[in-house]
């Protein structure tokens, strides 16, 4: 992997993931951007006790483009676009749009390929092992910025999800404090960590799937399972045998098998409804461990946490989604309509050849 930095005309940082060492990346960007405004603010809701970003610049984010005019494309001639180069392997860039900004944050853009009407599914082992090395390095520098507690790796796919830009990418947000989801995770491992005499929950829970029937496929280095107490409709948690806190303490031998095991299971999420579907809305998120704000979290540290990525999707049936609605949105109680168990043999059913 090779890796650039440059600079895009309004000041953004924009990096290049190059396959090849020998490519060059001294493109120009061309644009007569002014200087990026933000007024992203944190607010602690004093009730509950969580985090809300509050950022009313966004308003006015790119929202459905034509495909001539993504502003993930490469440039092409007098049409240009947040990547300079006429071609990419791989790209990350601050958002433009960010809801985390300064000292409450970051938030950056990770186009998967170049090619528009692609997936990340279509990626080829090599482009999405080059991926996975680009959210270990935008994990590792985001890391050491002073506002940064937590760094957050995901895609949003399908207009269903609310995805406003086509192209294939995800996002990185860097928090400046510990997300309440990960919150939860460490108060229930502190708790049973204290419970048992020193027992680590991840590995209990990944030891109890492994014996059971929602184990959707395995590898030598990797094991995706539906949890049992899954919330959406057919939601797929990917880990690595050996527990690990984050995506920098992945061994090679991970690294290398991931491609293959991700793009596997990928595949299978766009054959769960049968042929001749749209491909399956999904968000999948990596759950790695905070690199600060752990203190208020007694007995607990980084090393007790799992690196994880859940995958899941809120189609429940052909043409049905899963709506947020009054249990879920007012009280935070998900009802899922498809058994786990079911939704694992789905996904056995489905492997591709």
């Amino acid at each position: 992997m090779k890796k650039t930095s440059t600079r895009l005309a309004d000041g953004r940082e924009l990096i290049y993931y190059d396959l090849r060492d020998d490519s060059v990346r001294d493109a120009v960007d061309r644009r007569p951007l002014d200087p990026t405004v933000t007024t992203s603010e944190v607010r602690r809701d004093p009730l509950l006790g969580d985090s809300v970003a509050i950022a009313s610049h966004r308003q006015g984010r790119t929202y459905h483009p034509p495909a001539d005019e993504c502003p993930l494309c490469p440039s092409q001639g007098e049409r240009l676009s947040e990547i300079p180069d006429s071609s990419y392997d791989a790209v990350v860039f601050e958002n433009r749009f960010p809801s985390l900004a300064g000292d409450s944050g970051r938030c950056e853009v990770v186009c998967f390929t170049s090619d528009h009407n692609a997936s990340f599914a279509d990626l080829t082992e090599e482009q999405a092992r080059l991926v996975l090395d680009a959210w270990t390095d935008r994990t590792s520098e985001l890391s050491h910025l002073p506002s940064v507690d937590q760094v957050f790796c995901f895609e949003n796919r399908g207009a269903e999800i609310g995805v406003t830009l086509g192209h294939p990418h995800g996002q990185i947000y860097a928090y400046p404090f510990t997300t309440p989801r990960t919150a939860l995770m460490l108060r229930s491992v502190a708790a049973h960590k204290e419970a048992t005499g020193g027992e680590n929950l991840f590995d209990a829970v990944l030891e109890r799937e492994l014996e059971g029937e929602r184990v959707v496929l395995e590898s030598e280095h990797w094991v995706a399972f539906v949890p049992y107490a899954a919330h959406w409709p057919y939601e797929v948690h990917l880990y690595p045998r050996r527990r690990v806190p984050d995506l920098l303490a992945l061994d090679e031998e991970a690294r290398t098998e991931f491609p293959q095991v991700y793009l596997e299971l990928l595949r299978r999420f766009d054959r769960i409804f049968g042929e001749g579907e749209p491909p399956t809305p999904y968000i999948a998120a990596w759950h790695q461990a905070p690199f600060g704000g752990l203190e208020e979290f007694d007995g607990v540290n980084r090393d007790d946490f799992a690196l994880h990525l859940e995958l899941f999707t809120i189609r429940r049936t052909s043409g049905k989604l899963k709506f947020l609605a009054g249990s879920e949105s007012g009280m935070n109680v998900f009802i899922n309509d498809v058994p786990p168990e079911r939704a694992a043999e789905r996904l056995r059913e489905v492997a591709s050849s």
